[in-house]
């Protein structure tokens, strides 16, 4: 007798699942995902503002290189191109090596802006962030090298 439960038991497990079970796991994991999912992206987000500030820095140590080897920054017409290529306008530098490899695009594919002289330091290097447009909150705030 004890064989015959056994037996119906095990038939039992293996019937499967119901709809309403399913539904309720997919419930949880939608819920789950609503909860987690925002705090995910903004990680990404934060990751790269980060990375903006990193390009942004090497970008400052480069144009220093640049003054120091020629006694002033590119010009505004010359631009960050002036750490890659040697400029062919404006005031020819007298002392130029190549100070980047090249030079990098914003983790937001755009480029980095240049201002000689600028507005809210000597220089200034930036990003328009996200939105690729001045001004801004969150990923779509500017990245400077005043921050």
């Amino acid at each position: 007798m004890q064989s015959l439960r056994v037996r119906s038991s095990r038939a039992g497990l293996a019937r499967g699942f119901t709809l309403i079970e399913i539904m309720v796991v997919l419930v949880i994991i939608g819920v789950l995902a609503a909860m987690i999912g925002p705090s995910v992206l903004n990680r990404v987000g934060e990751a790269k503002t980060t990375a903006a500030r990193g390009d942004i820095s090497a970008i400052m140590q480069a144009l220093k290189l640049y003054k120091l080897d020629n006694g002033r920054y590119p010009t505004a017409e010359q631009g960050l191109q002036a750490l890659v290529q040697k400029p062919t306008s404006g005031p020819a530098p007298s002392n130029w090596k190549s100070y980047l490899e090249k030079l990098p695009k914003d983790p937001w594919g755009g480029d980095y802006q240049y201002a000689y002289p600028g507005v809210k330091g000597e220089i200034d290097v930036f990003s328009y962030g996200a939105d690729k447009k001045p001004g801004g909150e969150g990923d779509d705030a500017d990245v400077g090298s005043w921050q």
